[in-house]
């Protein structure tokens, strides 16, 4: 049986992780807990340059972290990520691998100069995090733009997909 640990990547505020432990359990149908102890220091990933945190660092690093852990690792951070070919990333997987990472710091309001608000932060961040994760399990992109597997480039379009699989994307996780 596979299962997810969620862990903080920093600089990252642990009361989301927690409120992300039953959902993802519900999506995935696997067990699913926070990761005790240290969280993994991102600064080693930041690039002065861009002012971000390199997403493909993290997941490295974190794969050198967990290397003995059976399942999934999902890292999340407040760092604002990218990859070298985009201004920035909610988030990134291991397509079929073992680890992702999610980002919540274009994910609150108060990034867009609105009003800060908590539960919407939190819906975000579960979408993106059931986004990256379906990656892990092999879930490619879909044309959807209701299921969670559809690409999201801002926030907008996150806001518009619900935190579950379509049909198609559930049977195709089923057969993994």
């Amino acid at each position: 049986m596979s299962s997810v640990l969620i862990t903080a990547v920093t600089p990252s505020d642990r009361r989301l992780l927690d409120r992300l432990t039953a959902p993802l359990a519900k999506s995935f149908v696997v067990p699913v807990n926070v990761a005790f102890g240290e969280p993994l220091d991102g600064s080693f990933a930041f690039n002065l340059s861009r002012n971000q945190f390199s997403s493909m660092a993290i997941i490295s690093k974190l794969l050198e972290r967990y290397e003995d852990l059976e399942g999934k690792v999902l890292g999340v951070t407040s760092g604002d990520l990218f990859v070298p070919v985009l201004t920035y990333v909610f988030g990134e997987a291991q397509l079929e691998g073992k680890v992702a990472v999610v980002s919540y710091h274009r994910l609150g309001e108060d990034f867009y100069g609105l009003p800060a608000d908590e539960e919407l932060l939190q819906s975000r961040l579960l979408k993106e995090s059931v986004h990256e994760l379906g990656h892990t399990f092999g879930l490619l992109h879909c044309s959807n733009y209701l299921c969670v597997m559809h690409s999201s480039t801002g926030v907008e379009e996150i806001d518009i997909k619900t935190d579950k699989l379509c049909a198609d994307c559930r049977k195709k996780l089923s057969e993994r």
